[in-house]
């Protein structure tokens, strides 16, 4: 089972799939660590994390009403910046949820969590990545980002901006002097 067949199975689950309450809601994709994710050291590879992370944006795009608010606008979703963070390996055949949440928005930028969480000793779970994610809605005709603002407007959202925890705040910093250091 390839990348675009687990695309099309979680598209089709979010589909039809109970809806998310949004900004609050955490999307929950379960996936299985597959041959083609692995490495030479035979657990899931670095990069592969990232990719399958794809997946839990696309739940919860899917099933928050995000992505029939784009419908026919020329606005399409775009990630930015990306900080990950690997605690436990994971190896073939492995079971894990991944868990994407909206945590922070700002002028025109999202950042999203996300987690891969498989089941350790006795009934406790493991994280095994974690990771911060910025991105936006880019308007192709407009050629910019549009303001979270807007997007909520359009899907009927209150637009209350949360506080930024600790983590939130140094990467949104980190990712400016990135920005800044060209």
């Amino acid at each position: 089972m390839n990348l675009w067949l687990r695309v099309l199975w979680v598209w089709l689950r979010a589909k039809f799939g109970a809806k998310l309450d949004m900004p609050s809601g955490t999307s929950c994709v379960e996936l299985i660590v597959l041959p083609n994710d692995l490495d030479t050291n035979l657990h899931m590879n670095n990069g592969r994390y990232l990719t399958l992370m794809d997946l839990g944006r696309l739940d919860l795009f899917v099933r928050s009403g995000l992505m029939a608010a784009l419908r026919g606008t020329g606005w399409i979703p775009i990630l930015s910046a990306a900080k990950i963070r690997f605690r436990r390996e994971m190896r073939l055949w492995r079971r894990f949820r991944l868990e994407t949440r909206i945590v922070y928005w700002i002028d025109t930028s999202f950042v999203m969590e996300q987690r891969c969480i498989m089941a350790g000793k006795g009934s406790t779970e493991v994280v095994a990545a974690i990771a911060l994610m910025r991105g936006g809605i880019y308007d192709r005709k407009g050629r910019a980002f549009v303001p979270v603002e807007k997007l909520f407007e359009r899907i009927g959202l209150p637009h209350m901006q949360p506080e930024p925890s600790d983590e939130v705040r140094a990467f949104l910093d980190a990712e400016d002097a990135l920005k800044r250091a060209g």
